[in-house]
């Protein structure tokens, strides 16, 4: 095991610059401050993330994704992570609402795109390219790249999770520079309700980690409705 987060472990494997990414059952949210551990979480995670990476890599976003390899494990590139979380949002949601005192649910005539320091002892503030380039986390030239490249993200997945009767509410995506060549900046991680805030496009109920910061209930369900929406709309 190289490396081992809140939501999943690391390990090498007998391939150079290929890793094996093994999705966790437990859940946090506020930094770590809530925690608990839902059965098949990893699963369920492992598996939308699956289907969003493929259905990226054919619109042209390039990511870490190497292959499947079982219920709760991808084999991925090895890359180095960007220490600047890119967040997009579409409605006013979570630590935007609380911030700038706006009532949910506002929807963004553009979408706003924000970056944060990745740091869970700093609470993750936000910076921005300046903050970014002084502390040595990217350079101008990358930090244009993640904006680009976090906008051309949200059209693809606005469109998808409409087909899946789902409202793309906001995302935090993280990047990396490629072991084998680190001239190229990949999408990373994972892409899942973890993530994500879906809203159903109806009914507007969240199918996503809000139901556990929420105190909602059902968080397995929302997430297993999502993965059953998913691939509906995959196939």
């Amino acid at each position: 095991m190289l490396y081992e987060g809140k939501a999943k472990k690391l390990y090498t494997t007998e391939t150079p610059n290929v890793l094996r990414m093994e999705y966790k059952d437990e859940a946090t949210a506020f930094n770590a401050e809530k925690k608990a551990v839902f059965e098949n979480k990893g699963k369920l995670n492992k598996a939308i993330t699956l289907l969003i990476y493929e259905m990226l890599e054919k619109k042209g976003v390039p990511t870490h994704l190497v292959d499947d390899l079982d219920e709760v494990n991808l084999l991925v590139k090895s890359v180095d992570i960007l220490q600047v979380e890119v967040i997009v949002r579409n409605v006013a949601a979570g630590s935007f609402c609380r911030r700038m005192g706006v009532e949910e649910g506002l929807e963004f005539k553009t979408p706003i795109v924000e970056f944060s320091y990745k740091s869970d002892e700093l609470g993750d503030p936000l910076i921005n390219d300046d903050y970014a380039r002084e502390l040595g986390l990217a350079t101008p030239a990358e930090c244009a790249f993640l904006k680009e490249q976090a906008l051309v993200i949200n059209e693809v997945q606005k469109e998808f999770f409409a087909k899946c009767g789902l409202k793309l509410v906001d995302f935090k995506i993280e990047f990396g520079r490629l072991a084998e060549d680190p001239s190229q900046i990949v999408l990373a991680d994972e892409v899942s309700p973890d993530t994500c805030r879906l809203w159903d496009l109806k009914t507007g109920e969240k199918m996503d980690k809000d139901r556990f910061r929420q105190d909602l209930g059902g968080v397995m369900e929302g997430y297993e409705e999502v993965l059953k929406r998913v691939k509906d709309a995959s196939k």
